[in-house]
């Protein structure tokens, strides 16, 4: 791993964004290991999303779950994830030694979450060790809180429901009632990474049958995401179904639109960031059902 934290590309949307110096120093809270707090975040969850790509070089977020402890520190080098891939989820192919991958860690009802990077040392027939490269915080922003029963049953391997290029009516109206899904981009060196992004519901809207749009708000302005995206526009999108237990996942091209006076008014948008759509995946039965939603995020423009 380089000593610069960020790379060209996310060096030239935080100069274009003019946080450049902050963006420095916020720097400091990435870690090249992990520290001893984040070991015992990890060990508390029981789901976790991965970014990873294909060897058509398409981009994913996919969701792996399980009971507290499946996703935990070996050490302060590398963690470890006892969990596979749902039967058609992309990720069962992408997993494979020396591959990047982004992992995050999300609690939804305390609103914190982790993000681990780095690369795959060995995978078996049920999870994968991965050795931590970059490891850092987000702050809790537009993260909706939500809880799930802690008597709630790990979700089983998943089942595949539809792979298609386009989108079903019933899957569109998931995407444009959504407050909340996760967003995959990949460096061509640095590797891959999972964000969360959050809004009111609507805040994902679309342009056309195939075309999204989302508003970037103020973050961290470290612009790991939009970095990759100037660099590589492949990009994956994850959804999830907080009732049934489903999970969509999306891949396609981004790009970011910083004048957006023609597009549709997004209040508190900074930017926009668009996705043509490639290929959808839907999976039943992926991740936990019968969250309880609690409240919104303060943060979501109003």
């Amino acid at each position: 791993m380089t000593s610069e934290p960020f790379h060209d590309g996310e060096i030239a949307v935080q100069t274009r964004a003019g946080v450049r110096t902050m963006a420095e120093k916020v720097s400091h809270g990435i870690h090249p290991d992990i520290p001893l707090v984040v070991q015992a975040f990890l060990r508390e969850q029981r789901m976790v999303v991965v970014a990873s790509a294909d060897r058509r070089g398409a981009v994913w977020a996919s969701l792996l779950c399980g009971r507290r402890g499946f996703a935990r520190a070996v050490d302060e080098l590398t963690m470890r994830v006892d969990a596979a891939p749902a039967a058609g989820d992309p990720l069962a192919d992408t997993l494979r030694p020396g591959a990047g991958l982004g992992l995050l860690a999300i609690d939804f009802a305390t609103r914190h979450r982790m993000r681990v990077n780095g690369v795959v040392e060995s995978v078996a027939e049920r999870g994968f060790v991965l050795r931590a490269e970059q490891v850092f915080g987000n702050c809790p922003k537009y993260i909706q809180r939500r809880e799930l029963p802690d008597n709630a049953i790990p979700a089983s391997r998943g089942r595949l429901i539809s792979d298609a290029a386009q989108l079903s009516p019933a899957q569109r109206a998931w995407i444009e009632s959504a407050d909340t899904f996760v967003i995959a981009s990949l460096h061509p060196e640095r590797g891959a990474d999972a964000s969360h992004r959050g809004g009111n519901p609507g805040f994902v809207r679309f342009i056309d049958g195939d075309t999204i749009v989302w508003p970037d708000y103020a973050g961290n302005m470290m612009f790991q995401t939009l970095g990759n995206l100037t660099v590589n526009p492949a990009a994956g999108l994850l959804f999830l179904d907080f009732s049934a237990g489903s999970t969509l996942q999306l891949t396609g091209t981004a790009k970011i639109v910083w004048d957006f006076k023609e597009q549709p008014a997004f209040a508190g948008a900074e930017r926009l960031v668009e996705l043509h759509l490639e290929r959808a995946i839907e999976i039943a039965d992926n991740c936990p059902a019968n969250w309880q939603f609690l409240e919104p995020s303060p943060f979501n423009p109003r």
